[in-house]
């Protein structure tokens, strides 16, 4: 059974108690950064339960998160920005009903698809991410609950359109900007890749590797592993409040916490392996009555719709407080 571990109380350090005697606001500030990193390593620590590592997260949220930066949009704090490289070659996509009975109808056949490289985020989008976007270019998103929310949790209450249009903005800052580390620079300005949503195949792909998985970490459901029905939790979590729950590529909260859009539209399987066939399942304009697919569950789903092969075709408006999304770094869309 997990075991409790304390948290300390951390003054304000605007609170002259929180200050030396001579008046150190040094030593204040070194012992907030020391509740920060405290708070990180308990929603890190695999030994706590599920509701542990999320409270730490919430104080986490309260306290400031360090793993972003905010002088870069409040991406995280890592050498590529919380890019992450999923190799070129094929996966196995969908699912057999014979191997999973779970299996739903749109999830069939099984079949093979390949990719080339490309780069997806490690969380889905935050809040004070997605903040940065609309304070800087005073977007008026469709759910203004898109605005609120612990920082450090998934943005919710997310339309595709500001989702996408996130994703340009996000385009627009990392070509421009000087501290862009290789080889996303190169990549931006000189090979015309671009920030965007994932395809289906991208999404499903990077959530669970080339083996043809059920969940990103093996083939049963497992509470301590996803933020979704179970938990006890109710609502959403920190990115990241779940490590044993990463993807063969290290890629996080994958199954549950929310749903994330792709740009992908819906439509049967096998999924389009032609460039001809891929570009109709991926154009970005606006038509009539289009759905796009959602992916990966969220916190108040069923164990069955946080597997990585459900699919869920939706009109691309908000759909409520467990609707988000993931970006990809990839060459341009034709």
């Amino acid at each position: 059974m997990a075991t409790s571990l304390p948290t300390p109380h951390v003054p304000s350090p605007s609170d002259p108690s929180a200050l030396t005697p001579g008046g150190d606001r040094e030593a204040a500030s070194s012992s907030q950064a020391s509740a920060q990193r405290h708070q990180l390593a308990l929603m890190r620590a695999g030994q706590l339960s599920a509701v542990q590592r999320v409270a730490a997260g919430n104080e986490l949220a309260r306290l400031g998160d360090l793993r972003f930066r905010p002088d870069a949009w409040d991406l995280p704090d890592d050498p590529l920005l919380g890019f992450v490289e999923i190799p070129p070659g094929p996966f196995l996509m969908g699912n057999d009903p014979g191997q999973d009975p779970t299996a739903y109808p749109d999830e069939i056949p099984p079949h093979e698809i390949s990719l080339p490289r490309y780069y997806i985020g490690r969380y889905p989008v935050t809040g004070r991410q997605f903040r940065a976007f609309i304070d800087q270019t005073g977007h008026k998103p469709e759910n203004e609950g898109s605005l609120y929310g612990p920082p450090n949790h998934p943005v919710v209450w997310l339309g595709w359109f500001d989702a996408l249009q996130y994703s340009e903005w996000l385009t627009k800052c990392l070509r421009d900007w000087e501290g862009t580390p290789e080889p996303l620079a190169a990549l931006l300005r000189h090979e015309g890749w671009c920030v965007t949503l994932p395809s289906e195949p991208e999404w499903e792909k990077a959530a669970r590797g080339a083996d043809g998985r059920t969940y990103p970490w093996g083939n049963e459901p497992d509470n301590n592993r996803g933020n979704f029905g179970g938990t006890g939790i109710m609502t959403t979590s920190a990115v990241g409040c779940f490590p044993d729950g990463a993807s063969p590529y290290g890629i996080e909260d994958m199954s549950g916490n929310v749903w994330e859009w792709t740009r992908s539209v819906w439509g049967p399987y096998p999924y389009p392996s032609d460039a001809a066939g891929r570009a109709e399942r991926e154009y970005l304009e606006v038509r009539e009555g289009v759905r796009r697919v959602r992916r990966g569950g969220a916190f108040f789903s069923s164990p069955r719709s946080a597997r990585c092969t459900v699919r869920l075709g939706s009109g691309p408006y908000p759909h409520g407080g467990g609707m988000g999304c993931r970006v990809v770094l990839r060459p341009a869309l034709p």
